[in-house]
């Protein structure tokens, strides 16, 4: 398993944010981001939302550093992937 992460571009409650991904195995994600001191309610059902001031901890860790469009291609190719459709069916119920 490998761990992915995005640089933090995206805007947000004062801050910037990333994306933490995994290729094959959402335990091993949450496992990585628990030790990274990621918040699990950052998880958004197949990755987590990650604000900048955590970017460089993460990669020390262990994270590799990619774009955000060979992350997004990472995690469709994994199968972890969650369409919008299912996303939104997904919240809707809890």
């Amino acid at each position: 398993m490998t761990v992915f992460i995005d640089p933090p571009i995206w805007p947000a409650h004062g801050t910037t944010f990333g994306h933490l991904i995994s290729d094959a195995s959402l335990v091993e994600l949450h496992s990585f981001a628990g030790a990274g001191g990621i918040s699990p309610r950052a998880f958004d059902l197949d990755h987590y939302d990650v604000p900048a001031h955590h970017y460089e901890r993460l990669v020390v860790c262990g994270a590799v550093e990619v774009t955000g469009r060979d992350l997004a291609r990472i995690l469709r190719d994994s199968g972890l992937r969650i369409s919008q459709r299912a996303r939104r069916i997904r919240r809707a119920v809890v």
